[in-house]
């Protein structure tokens, strides 16, 4: 293998490759990013092992990895904003800019986005990629290029916060300590929460949540959502005024309707096909339920976070895998060991 572009492609599933790729050069207003540090996401483990996720289905050879960061190494006709050597975060969704989506602020729901390792269209873990230089961002001195791979799921845990309106003194239960729930609650306590629960099945996971910064944990041992509910609210000492579900678990969505407080928030981050809740509770009680997809205009938010020190992320990473090693990551991944696996592109 002559290392010109070592690129991660999966074929179909469980068809995991690692090919040599031509250097891609930048077009206008792109800068080529040599790459440094990818995180897996669950997204692209399922992709993997089950040939999609969601509405996203695998049906072309498709380059993996959308939480990411590198040194610019070119720049296209038209970049001012960055010159080669700087180390910059990659949004890895470029909309198209001109719907009403984009023009109104909530590019996220653009229906022309190009979105990095989501089918049709391909990712970033290579040695080298391109990107839309208005949407990388310079790191600070005092970020490392592993916390700018980070950005990525703590934007999603930004934006969940600000779609529960979380704030000063507020409450808030988390379901599931993944990388993201776990992001929701590091975004929480930067914004001032008074306390937050986080909930999962794995006990070692609730122990790391713990480690991290979470007031209380609470081990889902049961299927009845009322009596799990009052447990959190006992840990939180009172309902919760936010519930956000980063599982896409039923029995997770229904702990929230039964524990949210009379006109609270329910945000569901989790992608969950169906579920079944009480349609009663959110008349009774005036419960909202409020969707996220991904996340919008976080970026800047996200590095701020980081870098004054509001929001710790390096203890999320638990492994790290050099790039020739790709598929032992995504084993890693799949089985649930530690929190985050880092890829490291870079030559070593």
């Amino acid at each position: 293998m002559s290392d010109t572009n070592l690129s991660a492609v999966l074929y179909k599933k469980d068809d995991l490759r690692l090919e040599d790729r031509p250097i891609p050069q930048p077009a206008a207003g792109e800068v080529q990013v040599c790459m440094h540090s990818v995180g897996i996401c669950g997204s692209d483990v399922r992709y993997w092992v089950a040939g999609g996720s969601g509405r996203f289905v695998v049906r072309e050879p498709l380059l993996m990895g959308h939480e990411c960061s590198g040194i610019v190494s070119q720049v296209g006709d038209g970049v001012t904003s960055l010159k080669v050597g700087d180390r910059v975060a990659i949004e890895p969704g470029v909309p198209c800019r001109r719907c009403d989506f984009c023009k109104t602020g909530r590019y996220n729901l653009c229906q022309d986005v190009f979105f990095l390792a989501t089918p049709p269209d391909n990712g970033a873990l290579a040695r080298y990629h391109t990107h839309a230089a208005d949407f990388c961002y310079k790191l600070p001195d005092n970020l490392s290029m592993v916390e700018g791979a980070l950005l990525e799921p703590l934007s999603v845990g930004i934006h969940a916060c600000r779609r529960g309106e979380v704030t000063l003194g507020h409450r808030v239960l988390v379901c599931g300590a993944g990388p993201i729930g776990l992001c929701v609650m590091l975004a929480a306590k930067a914004l001032g929460v008074a306390a937050t629960c986080v909930t999962d099945i794995d006990s070692k996971r609730l122990e790391f949540a713990k480690k991290i910064g979470a007031t209380s944990t609470l081990l889902v041992d049961s299927k009845d959502p009322a009596e799990v509910s009052q447990r959190a609210i006992a840990g939180l000492g009172g309902r919760p005024d936010v519930t956000v579900d980063c599982s896409g678990a039923e029995i997770s969505i229904q702990l929230g309707v039964a524990a949210t407080k009379p006109g609270g928030i329910l945000v569901l981050v989790g992608h969950c096909h169906s579920a079944s809740v009480p349609a009663s509770d959110f008349i009774s009680r005036e419960l909202e339920m409020r969707a996220t997809f991904r996340y919008v205009n976080t970026w800047k938010t996200a590095v701020d976070m980081v870098s004054s020190g509001k929001v710790d992320v390096k203890p999320l990473v638990t492994h790290h895998f050099p790039l020739e090693k790709t598929l032992d990551a995504f084993e890693a991944a799949k089985t649930g060991a530690g929190i985050k696996v880092i890829i490291d592109c870079f030559r070593s």
